[in-house]
């Protein structure tokens, strides 16, 4: 019964965030915001609409463990899972913004995150802290769709891009929206309570938990979303979504959890020294990544999507207790790592030289 609670749990929980994602984009697009900004606010906040719900109310029950761990878990599948196999539908073209800001903003985020756990924890004082730099960088963000927006207001193609939308259509979509939020809470609750079970019962630890089952079946509307948005050739939207979401799990789902414990986030060893390092080194290398021709090549999401293969393999294996662990490692590090790097700076350096082909040619 646990396991269906939980599944169940996942289904209403992505279910509450399509209705979310509907309800506000049309709101947001009433208000004449870039389609940027869209996604990398409305969307990717809509999208983690469950992380945050789980979260919060691991957090009220003392579960901190999942909390974190859905976090954590969460930005290293947005990334190397997301990004990455969005990227081996089509390359994404990735815009100058999101390269000047957002992606930046990302790895500082990823990086204020590690060093305040640095004690043991983030404590709720640091969670405000985190929660605010959110609602600044979203107002920030506003104005620079709202100035975008202003300067476009005489474009013909930006009129027919904005329609006009009835109060009664408004109201209906916000009720979509109410009704996405309450559906989030509900099936957060039964997917946290579940998966608590299933970890004891099995004898995983919470955090494992969190990483993975729980941070995957959050994560559906970001796969849905990035995806969709591949296959109709809204590539910047598809990385938008992956940056904005990951910033509103660092910033507000970490800052939240944090703010409504009465003793904040407790972060354990195994997350501060493996989990928060390498969602920190996935969002170090995603910035390289999308600044190569501002695009995310098919080979790089097929390296990325490979990359998170190998990190839950490396988690399955730790969880069992596998005697095969130590042998696997030692093949990561010696053969998988460095024939990645080579095979990195190979690609980087012919795309690079087909570029500067293509550009002595014109």
């Amino acid at each position: 019964m646990n396991w269906f609670w939980m599944a169940l749990g996942i289904i209403v929980v992505v279910i509450g965030a399509d209705l979310l994602v509907r309800g506000a984009v049309v709101l947001a697009s009433a208000l004449r915001i870039s389609s940027l900004v869209i996604g990398l606010t409305v969307v990717a906040f809509g999208t983690s609409a469950p992380e945050m719900a789980v979260s919060v109310v691991s957090s009220t029950r003392g579960e901190s463990e999942i909390a974190l761990g859905n976090v954590l878990g969460s930005n290293i599948f947005n990334v190397l899972f997301v990004l990455g196999a969005s990227a081996l539908i089509v390359p994404l073209a990735v815009s100058s913004q999101l390269i000047r800001l957002d992606v930046p903003l990302m790895v500082a985020a990823s990086l204020i995150a590690f060093v305040m756990s640095l004690d043991g924890g983030v404590s709720r004082l640091e969670g405000l802290l985190l929660f605010a730099s959110l609602i600044a960088y979203t107002v920030a963000l506003v104005w620079i769709g709202r100035r975008d927006g202003s300067a476009r207001s005489n474009d013909q193609d930006a009129e027919e891009s904005n329609p006009h939308y009835s109060a009664r259509m408004l109201i209906a979509y916000a009720a979509l929206l109410v009704l996405g939020l309450v559906l989030l809470v509900l099936g957060a609750s039964w997917l946290v309570e579940a998966s608590s079970a299933i970890a004891r019962a099995f004898g995983v630890s919470d955090l494992v938990i969190g990483v993975t089952i729980v941070a995957v079946g959050t994560s559906l509307p970001e796969v849905a979303t990035s995806f969709v948005a591949a296959f109709k050739g809204e590539r910047d939207l598809a990385v938008g979504n992956v940056v904005g979401s990951n910033l509103f799990n660092l910033l507000g789902v970490l800052g939240m959890s944090a703010a409504v414990s009465q003793t904040g986030i407790a972060v354990i060893d195994d997350a501060l020294w493996f989990d928060m390092p390498i969602m920190l080194l996935v969002a170090m290398i995603c910035w390289p990544i999308v600044r190569s021709q501002n695009t995310v090549a098919r080979w790089e999401g097929g390296m990325m999507v490979f990359a998170y293969v190998l990190y839950t393999v490396y988690l399955i294996l730790m969880v069992e207790g596998s005697s095969h662990l130590d042998q696997f490692k030692e093949v990561v590090l010696y053969f998988v790592a460095p024939a990645a790097t080579v095979a990195y700076l190979v690609l980087t350096k012919r795309d690079r030289l087909r570029s500067s082909i293509a550009l002595s040619q014109i």
